[in-house]
């Protein structure tokens, strides 16, 4: 009798130990399916738990229409992203276009330099001297930089294929949280998952998770349109051509966590080709001071009602975007949100024991 005991055991064991490979094995190969979408799926919950607020207001306004309050949203944040962005590359690459056509004829010639671009900060001389070599002839001014321009080009063209497929990544997010919009329960889903793996304690992780998404995303959205407006001003009245076109643009960089020296720098230049030296340097000064406010705009903007202390999210953003790029910015927030409630939970726990 034992030995039959002994046998059904030795099976059991067997048959658990099979079951648990396959399952393992099932989740690790769904993971590896699921992986290049990653980001994909992570922005589509962000955004669809960040926009809820919105599109409750709007679909009640619609007359309880969710998923026309869902197509407006949609379409309206594509609008704001994919407007600019075709402005600017297809204005780049005509750009681009008519430069190779004059070098390929020989007719690119560069204009001798104005004295006052002496006067940029830091690089004034260095911009001077080269620019001077380029007007006097450009084809011996290229082989002499080969290397860095090959290097410069590199990296222009890194930045242009990663921030091509950040945009085309929110596209695509912005889509699916249409249609999670549209069918709603986001965050009741996502509550029901912490509950899983914290128990009790899963509606409170629930809720950290929706209050630290929306605290980042409207830190990061209105960090942007403060940053926008001051440079749209600003442009304004120094009398930048185009400049509600720059701002919008300066909108959609800071939105995507991108440097907005895209449009400062030129302009910069433009301020010591167009103008007076003095009144040049006044107006550098003015844009730097606006682009260093992004500094102090940050950490304000991010602590706003945020669940935890200002320090642990603007950490987690930081250390998120260090980390994983631009949905760093949330997932960076959210796990550090998560992991400082566990350990003060830990810390207190004793508290309440004694009590």
């Amino acid at each position: 009798m034992s030995q039959i005991n002994k046998s059904v055991s030795a099976n059991s064991i067997y048959d658990t130990s099979i079951r648990l490979i396959l399952i393992l094995a099932i989740i690790v190969w769904c993971l590896m399916i699921m992986f290049p979408f990653v980001n994909i799926i992570l922005w589509s919950f962000i955004l669809a738990i960040a926009l809820h607020s919105l599109h409750s207001r709007l679909a009640k306004r619609l007359g309880e229409r969710p998923k026309l309050a869902s197509f407006i949203i949609v379409l309206s944040l594509l609008l704001v992203f994919i407007i600019p962005t075709w402005l600017l590359v297809s204005s780049l690459i005509e750009e681009i276009r008519e430069l190779k056509v004059s070098y390929d004829s020989g007719t690119l010639r560069f204009p001798p330099p104005d004295e006052r671009v002496k006067s940029l900060p830091v690089i004034g001389e260095q911009v001077f001297n080269t620019w001077q070599s380029a007007s006097v002839n450009l084809e011996n001014t290229i082989l002499k930089h080969k290397d860095q321009l090959i290097e410069i080009g590199k990296k222009l063209a890194d930045g242009i294929v990663s921030a091509a497929g950040g945009v085309v990544q929110i596209v695509v997010s912005l889509l699916i949280a249409g249609v999670l919009l549209a069918i709603g329960g986001v965050s009741e889903a996502v509550r029901k998952f912490l509950r899983k793996l914290a128990g009790d304690s899963g509606d409170d992780f629930g809720d950290i998770t929706v209050q630290t998404i929306r605290s980042v995303a409207n830190g990061v959205i209105g960090e942007a349109f403060i940053i926008a407006l001051m440079n749209g001003i600003l442009f304004l009245l120094a009398g930048v051509p185009y400049a509600g076109l720059w701002a919008l643009i300066v909108f959609v960089l800071a939105v995507l966590q991108m440097p907005v020296f895209f449009v400062t720098v030129p302009v910069m230049i433009y301020f010591f080709a167009e103008k007076e030296t003095v009144s040049a340097i006044l107006w550098t000064i003015s844009l730097l001071l606006v682009s260093f406010s992004d500094n102090i705009l940050t950490p304000l903007m991010l602590g706003k009602n945020a669940p935890v202390p200002m320090i642990v999210i603007f950490m987690g953003v930081i250390g998120g975007v260090m980390l994983s790029g631009f949905v760093g910015l949330f997932t960076g927030a959210i796990v550090m949100s998560l992991g400082y409630k566990m350990l003060t939970g830990w810390v207190n726990s004793n508290d309440s024991e004694t009590q």
